[in-house]
């Protein structure tokens, strides 16, 4: 199966949102995934404050909002997904300290040397990790901490089939020293770096399966819809057949100028 489209940047950005709505997480992690990395951050108290970008519904937020005492704030373009997680602060009684902001990761909304940690799980893809590493650094405070996942190849040769997949779907995709010293010529002093176990793949793509037919029957006729799980489906397959060469890695930098 390859479908017509190679990249997902190519579908109707609502189709997207929509489909990934109904996810507990947007991507791959879990809460013990989330409680690891922050386990490397230093410094943390009441008066520390948070931003978990590209936050989605919040899943990895309240995993924050349980185990520190900061203030959290998630920004997220989509709408519907602040919407959920402030339902969940709510739930959960965090919403004194935990919120969420429809914003954009290219136009956050703070101010410099605001926040004592950036967060985002399987999100600075979206702006890409360079970028991201660069552009929000201004943001931390010296000695602020940023923590990220980020698509990484574990080998320095892989086969052609997913070699063409994800230069397609994410040129900046590299290897793990690639992306430490991105992050060190960044103006970070990398802190720690963790392979996101398979585990979390698999549990994220078992679900996926009763969503897509579920989806397929809302969208009926909707051939864009129709495509986009065909690429949903093409991408779960070359994780299967692939999952030696690449995976989500955690990268956690301190900021030392």
């Amino acid at each position: 199966m390859n479908p017509k489209k190679e990249t997902i940047w190519e579908f109707d950005l609502n189709i997207i949102r929509e489909y990934f709505s109904n996810t507990d997480r947007q991507g791959p992690g879990s809460p013990e995934i989330t409680l690891k990395a922050l386990s490397f951050i230093e410094g943390l108290t009441e008066k520390s404050k948070i931003a978990d970008i590209g936050c989605g519904t919040g899943s990895q937020t309240m995993v924050l909002g349980q185990n520190t005492s900061c203030d959290i704030i998630g920004v997220d373009l989509c709408a519907n997904y602040i919407n959920q997680l402030n339902k969940k602060a709510q739930n959960q009684n965090l919403q004194d300290r935990v919120k969420g902001v429809v914003g954009n990761m290219e136009n956050l909304p703070f101010q410099e040397a605001e926040l004592d940690l950036i967060w985002s799980e399987g999100a600075i893809y979206n702006i890409g990790f360079e970028r991201g590493l660069n552009e929000w650094r201004k943001f931390l405070k010296q000695g602020g901490y940023i923590a990220v996942t980020e698509n990484t190849w574990f080998t320095e040769e892989r086969p052609a089939e997913i070699q063409y997949f994800w230069q397609k779907a994410y040129p900046e995709i590299d290897t793990i020293s690639n992306k430490v010293a991105q992050m060190q010529k960044a103006g970070y002093l990398p802190v720690a770096t963790f392979v996101v176990p398979e585990k979390c793949w698999t549990d994220y793509y078992a679900q996926q399966p009763q969503m897509q037919e579920s989806f397929l029957k809302k969208f009926k006729g909707n051939e864009s819809a129709k495509q986009f799980i065909a690429y949903q489906q093409y991408e779960m397959a070359l994780f299967r057949k692939y999952k030696s060469y690449y995976g989500y890695v955690f990268y956690i930098g301190k900021r030392i100028k």
